[in-house]
């Protein structure tokens, strides 16, 4: 188990953040890896986030359970395993300082889609576009997923213009990503990142995870989250900024 008081300093909100954004709050969460990164490696971060993730998810989906698609989902998955598939590809195969740079660039890339988003320049598939191209969605959703827990991104340009409506869009995404995290445990496993210490230190951060899933759940029903989410992308693209700085280095 990890002991060093600044890894719980950042530990305890990003996990705080992924509660909430498992609970409905969609890409609060996205921050919470490279919070972890700056003080711990991105690999280790990634592993230690996993069952939290996963733990979230039970809260997220049964919360949900009535109000989810399944034809998105179908229309995502095939090539979210592919994209998981390539995420493990760059684990396995280049240094920690890559996947740094790579989780550095991705928070930067995720920030700046939001905020440009949120000004009203959405980028996203149209409403009528062929299930293949779901595919390429999803592609991107798994390879991010893997490498940052941030595939929120690529879901949400393939599902807003479905115009679910909003619950119905919580609970989708809920169960998605849940599935996507269970894809994910035999790649964590493969590649050693389930230690003692890292499902240790997961299992003394999950109470916290899941009381802020749960505050999440009932906060989504209640209030707009939009006047948080501007200074949270400034945040992003700094701490991407100084990961993609120490990665490079």
């Amino acid at each position: 188990m990890l002991t060093d008081p600044a890894f719980y300093a950042l530990a305890i909100p990003a996990v705080v953040l992924l509660g909430l954004s498992k609970g409905g709050f969609a890409g609060l969460g996205a921050i919470s890896l490279p919070m972890l990164a700056m003080a711990i490696s991105p690999i280790q971060a990634a592993a230690i986030l996993l069952p939290i993730l996963i733990a979230q998810d039970v809260v997220g989906v049964w919360s949900f359970r009535r109000e989810w698609n399944a034809r998105v989902i179908a229309e995502l998955l095939p090539g979210t395993v592919v994209g998981i598939g390539l995420g493990w590809l760059l684990a396995a195969w280049v240094s920690v300082d890559a996947v740094m740079a790579a989780l550095g660039a991705i928070t930067i890339l995720f920030a700046v889609q939001r905020i440009w988003v949120e000004r009203r320049g959405a980028i996203a598939a149209a409403a009528n576009a062929p299930a293949w191209l779901g595919s390429i969605f999803g592609l991107a959703c798994g390879f991010t997923s893997q490498i940052a827990h941030a595939g929120v991104p690529p879901f949400q340009m393939w599902v807003i213009p479905k115009r679910l409506d909003h619950l119905t869009l919580a609970g989708t995404t809920a169960v998605f990503f849940a599935t996507v995290n269970w894809i994910k445990v035999p790649v964590y496993w493969a590649l050693g990142q389930f230690t003692r210490e890292t499902l240790a230190t997961a299992a003394i951060l999950m109470p916290i995870a899941i009381l802020s899933t749960i505050a999440g759940v009932w906060l989504v029903r209640r209030v707009s989250p939009e006047r948080f989410y501007h200074a949270l992308y400034a945040l992003m693209i700094l701490v991407g900024l100084k990961l993609l700085w120490d990665g490079l280095t």
